[in-house]
């Protein structure tokens, strides 16, 4: 199925890693295409303003890989939010005690090694084990272990990582909020994302009569699909022309 072109009346909504930049190794080793920046800010004075990254990433990562650019954001899953490119970045209040405690049971469990790394989001703890794919059971059951004594935490599992976060907030409830305040106000909602984490955000977009757009392989319930980030671009520039 093609998945049409983007009007210049949605409210676009756009994951980082798997839809605009390929999966690497390590987060920190992800290629941004050298055109990726002019044509979203493109994208986004056609839009009104009304385009925003929806990361597990933290904001200040995105601005890094996309500098100079800055754009509205949602980071750490909704945790870190920036309203537009020239506000400050608000953050939730994080379940500091709890991920403190979770910090410290993954290391007297020997986290990390063997392939197996942490990276500290703050805010959050992602586990990736992308270097050691045979240890995916071990680490998700591990996670389960050192989360269960901890209700205002709650697991999410992604493409060779789990990450532990406070529960409330979600991708889903960063689109929402961003759809009730200008530009994004009355514009009909599109989520375009390739992992688990992006499901949120697909359905709180299809409640709002607005459209999901899965990148790759894999089960979802958006009921569109595109096969790659050159896909993701090549869409993207249909308002960027």
């Amino acid at each position: 199925m093609q998945v049409p072109p983007l009007a210049p009346t949605v409210a676009l909504f756009l994951d980082f890693d798997g839809t605009l930049v390929d999966i690497a190794a390590r987060p920190e080793a992800v290629r941004v295409d050298a055109a990726l920046p002019a044509r979203l800010a493109a994208a986004r004075d056609r839009l009104g303003g009304a385009l925003a990254v929806v990361s597990g990433r933290p904001i200040a990562d995105i601005d890094a890989m996309l500098s100079p650019l800055r754009l509205t954001a949602a980071g750490v899953h909704g945790l870190e939010v920036r309203a537009d490119p020239a506000a400050p970045v608000i953050v939730a209040a994080a379940a500091t005690g709890a991920l403190a405690a979770v910090r410290e049971a993954l290391a007297a469990a020997g986290l990390p090694g063997a392939g197996v790394r942490i990276e500290d989001k703050r805010l959050a703890l992602a586990v990736h084990y992308r270097d050691a794919p045979g240890r995916g059971e071990e680490v998700r059951a591990l996670m389960v272990a050192v989360t269960s004594a901890h209700p205002a935490l709650h697991l999410v599992t992604g493409k060779m990582v789990v990450e532990v976060k406070p529960r409330g907030t979600d991708k889903g409830t960063a689109l929402v909020n961003f759809l009730a305040r200008p530009p994004f106000l009355h514009r009909v909602p599109v989520m375009i994302g390739d992992d688990v984490t992006d499901e949120d955000a697909f359905r709180a977009a299809l409640a709002a009569g607005g459209r999901a757009i899965k990148v790759g392989p894999g089960d979802s319930l958006a009921p569109e699909r595109l096969a790659d980030v050159a896909a993701v671009h090549a869409l993207v520039a249909t308002l960027a022309g």
